[in-house]
């Protein structure tokens, strides 16, 4: 019997298997037992970044989740903080459907609160800010930073860490990285090692919700096998 494993969709169109495969290593790290496998939508060079890309993306998104389910993924993870298309692949995909900004956020109520969101814009995704409700203390985007592709910029970094001591000051117990992208450009890692403040990064808690969805399901075991 072939061993279980997880699907994980990109948002971000890119045929680079380095970033492609990003946040499969980063879940490949923090649960090395779980096998992932990534697959990206077409036609979104630059992600998921506003109302118009989310809307684009989420039928794409509910196909290509179908398809994961269909060739035996257990559980299937939409690696972008807007959770676009979740609603969609949960009518119609058959197994647990986990959205990154969704996930992240039921983490962050559980590491503390006040919660601030560090995002690519100003505005909290509505898929993070229904799960903190007022739990949720404010939110900052880096200047310079407005898509993911923007997260590769020389000073885009600094301009992250310079946005998280913003939320840090302004009274954040907790950050939450609202964007995905940000865990590729290891700007969530960074922060830890700079902020005195516990930091939720969307792709090890989805990857955690996936696996504790699992568990419910008594496929865990069969998955660390």
């Amino acid at each position: 019997m072939a061993r279980p494993w997880i699907g994980l969709i990109r948002v971000l169109t890119t045929d680079d298997p380095v970033v492609l495969g990003a946040h499969e290593r980063l879940l490949r790290l923090g649960y090395p037992w779980i096998e992932v496998r990534t697959a990206c939508i077409p036609d979104q060079p630059y992600g998921v970044h506003d109302p118009v890309s989310e809307a684009t993306a989420a039928p794409k998104v509910a196909r290509l989740a179908g398809e994961l389910a269909r060739a035996g993924a257990r559980a299937v993870i939409i690696s972008c903080c807007a959770d676009p298309g979740v609603d969609l692949c949960r009518t119609g995909v058959d197994v647990p459907i986990i959205g990154a900004g969704s996930a992240s956020a039921a983490i962050a109520l559980l590491v503390g609160e006040p919660v601030g969101v560090l995002g690519l814009t100003a505005e909290v995704p509505p898929a993070v800010s229904r799960v903190l409700g007022r739990a949720l203390c404010g939110s900052v985007a880096p200047p310079g930073v407005q898509t993911t592709l923007d997260l590769m910029k020389a000073d885009a970094m600094e301009s992250c860490i310079r946005a998280a001591r913003e939320l840090r000051a302004a009274g954040a117990g907790v950050i939450l990285v609202a964007c995905t992208g940000m865990s590729t450009a290891g700007v969530t890692s960074r922060l830890r090692r700079e902020l005195a403040v516990p930091i939720v990064d969307p792709v090890l808690a989805a990857g955690g919700a996936a696996i504790a969805m699992l568990a419910q399901e008594g496929a865990v075991a069969d998955c660390a096998r």
